[in-house]
């Protein structure tokens, strides 16, 4: 009995830096939706993450590392992650905003799994390039949304 309990706290270390490192690879990504005022940011995100990560951590604790099980429970995490994310997507008529916000919790979702199942190169690969895209291409993004836009002098009233 006593091998069994101190069994489970000597993984207490290894679950913590999983933790963390899924809290790390996430707080950019929610910094930057933050800094935007969208409507998910720095709280929501590693929170995510750290959740995933969990979901992930015990799915191997409970079923073992190689279980196909395991589809299941990320079935499931994959499911309720779309449905948290899905909340972030506002429709306004013909225009609808928040899918890149919906997409990158999405993906922050992935990226806990990916460091509960140890793969820190793919999280960190994953984290990298949700940054990058939101950093990078949302300007450009802005700056061709606002080249597009027609002068109010040349507007033609109806």
């Amino acid at each position: 009995m006593t091998e069994t309990y101190w069994g489970i706290w000597s993984d207490v270390p290894t679950h913590l830096i999983r933790l963390g490192l899924a809290f790390m690879f996430a707080v950019p990504i929610g910094w930057h939706r933050q800094r935007n005022e969208r409507s998910a940011g720095l709280r929501t995100f590693p929170i995510v993450a750290i959740a995933s990560c969990g979901f992930a951590i015990l799915a191997i604790e409970i079923l073992g590392r190689n279980s196909p099980e395991q589809a299941r429970i990320l079935a499931g995490l994959i499911t309720g992650v779309g449905f948290l994310a899905g909340g972030t997507i506002i429709g306004f008529g013909s225009d609808v905003r928040g899918t890149a916000t919906a997409a990158s919790l999405w993906n922050v979702g992935i990226i806990g799994v990916a460091v509960g199942f140890a793969y820190y190169d793919l999280a960190l690969v994953l984290s990298i390039a949700n940054f990058g895209v939101l950093a990078l291409i949302t300007p450009l993004e802005l700056k061709e949304h606002r080249e597009l836009e027609v002068p109010a002098a040349d507007r033609v009233e109806k």
